[in-house]
């Protein structure tokens, strides 16, 4: 298991466990027969879903389970009616359920949980632990799992764009490899592939001396670049004091909100010169800061700061399994009222941290980690939790809908695990031409997250309704 796989294994605390959480919305249901047999065909290929995570003195590697069953894995659950609360309602207070609850490390660290029967079809909630893939590999994964799918293929180019499954193919290499617009391929291109080989470095020491020497050049040429943003990142200043930082509790609640279109959110970028994610990431800066507002609190000239995940990989490694990301601090100015002075925030913010090689540094800091004991690696990874209120997701989707055993997948999010004090998890994809807004929260720190969802979509309404009025016409 490499490094920083490994730090993701020992990861897991009683307030915040290294699991990625998902649900799938299908229309019609689907049967658990259909389900188990589409993931032995697709899924069980993978080694990593059959095998086990073991740790001792030297590190961790993965063993073959010699007691696989898969019905240990893929299971159903019938929602219990809980008076007076909607489907949605119960199918999020069991997502939250699930979401504290450990996986068995005696056998692989993941399972599938098929509710059968769910406002007129199926619902879906995975749990894959972090250490076996990072979010981009399970996507791509998860693609394999779609009527039509299969295997990723290993090539070096990709084929022609076709229709279909294919189709999705195309838009995982083109689209989820970059998870937040060109940030990703910024950071790539400044840093160069041997920036990225100088960090892994880190992990894989039995590299020859003349390859070592070799990326040390690169480093070294990029060192102005690589001191400053090391010093953003060691000298970033504390969150502000909000309620949604703390030590958190033992539990969890999620909510998330029905899609909004994303024509209307282009055409507001479009009108304000702005793109897609700054528009996103301004509505849910708003969001929070009415939440907070709503609960009495003063967010005048108050920011917090969310670790987004950044992908690391070429796109020829899209399919492979494994973590290969970084982070990136973005600060969310949720004290600005005004939605556009907002927005116009978010979008400077985001172009400052286009070329950063922070992902390509907190990358190699995982690497570190995973080298120390423990204790030592729990202490590195506080700094960030010391000084984050949020992790947040935000990944473009396919344009249109997919299909898992003859249903059509209606609706899909996840959210990636909260790492140490960290409370709070944004979750932002765009699936079959909407945008889909899911929060999940500890419930010490934030026991009412559907406050902060029901706030997102009247953010977005004002800057709808501020576009609408802007001169339209020929200039």
């Amino acid at each position: 298991m490499s490094k920083v796989d490994t730090a993701w294994l020992r990861m897991d605390s009683p307030s915040n466990l290294m699991m990625i959480v998902g649900v799938w919305i299908l229309r019609p249901g689907i049967t658990l027969a259909a389900l188990s047999e589409r993931v032995r065909d697709r899924l069980l290929p993978y080694n990593r879903f059959v095998q086990i995570a073991r740790q001792d003195a030297a590190g961790a590697h993965w063993l073959d389970d010699p007691d696989f069953q898969l019905e240990r894995h893929v299971r159903t659950h019938k929602l219990p009616l809980r008076k007076g609360l909607s489907e949605q309602s119960n199918l999020q207070a069991r997502v939250a359920e699930l979401a504290m609850q450990p996986l068995d490390h005696d056998h692989p660290l993941w399972q599938f949980e098929l509710i059968e029967s769910y406002e007129g079809g199926s619902a879906l909630i995975a749990r894959i632990h972090h250490c076996i893939a990072d979010g981009i590999a399970l996507i791509s994964v998860m693609m394999s799992l779609v009527d039509g799918g299969g295997l990723p293929p290993r090539r070096s180019r990709r084929k022609p764009a076709v229709e279909g499954v294919d189709a999705a193919g195309d838009w995982l290499a083109e689209t989820l490899i970059r998870p937040l617009g060109d940030l990703t391929a910024k950071a790539l291109e400044v840093a160069g592939g041997s920036a990225a080989k100088s960090f892994s470095m880190l992990a894989s020491p039995q590299q020859s001396l003349s390859d070592t020497l070799d990326q040390a050049v690169d480093l070294a040429r990029m060192g102005g670049q690589l001191a400053s943003d090391l010093a953003a990142l060691a000298l970033m200043p504390d969150d502000s004091p909000t309620r949604l930082k703390g030590q958190p509790g033992h539990a969890k609640r999620v909510a998330w909100c029905q899609p909004i279109p994303l024509d209307e959110v282009k055409a507001i970028g479009k009108a304000l010169n702005c793109s897609v994610n700054d528009v996103l990431l301004s509505c849910v800066a708003g969001a929070i800061g009415a939440y907070l507002r709503g609960h009495g609190d003063n967010t005048a000239g108050q920011e917090i700061r969310a670790m987004v995940p950044i992908n690391l990989r070429s796109l020829e490694d899209a399919w492979k399994l494994g973590n290969h990301f970084g982070l990136v601090p973005l600060v969310l100015p949720i004290g600005l009222d005004n939605p556009v002075e907002r927005l116009f925030a978010v979008r400077s913010r985001m172009n400052a941290l286009k070329g950063s090689l922070q992902p390509l540094l907190t990358f190699g800091l995982l690497s570190v980690a995973g080298l120390l004991i423990k204790p030592a690696q729990d202490a590195l990874l506080a700094l960030f939790g010391r000084k984050t209120t949020a992790v947040m997701t935000n990944v473009p989707g396919p344009a249109t809908k997919l299909q898992l055993c003859g249903a059509t997948l209606e609706q899909t999010m996840f959210w990636v695990p909260q790492t140490g004090t960290v409370g709070l998890g944004v979750s932002i994809l765009s699936y079959g031409g909407g945008v889909q807004f899911g929060v999940i929260s500890d419930t010490t720190l934030c026991p009412d997250p559907q406050r902060i969802i029901d706030a997102f979509e009247p953010e977005f309404a004002k800057l709808l309704a501020l576009t609408l009025m802007l001169p339209w016409g020929d200039t």
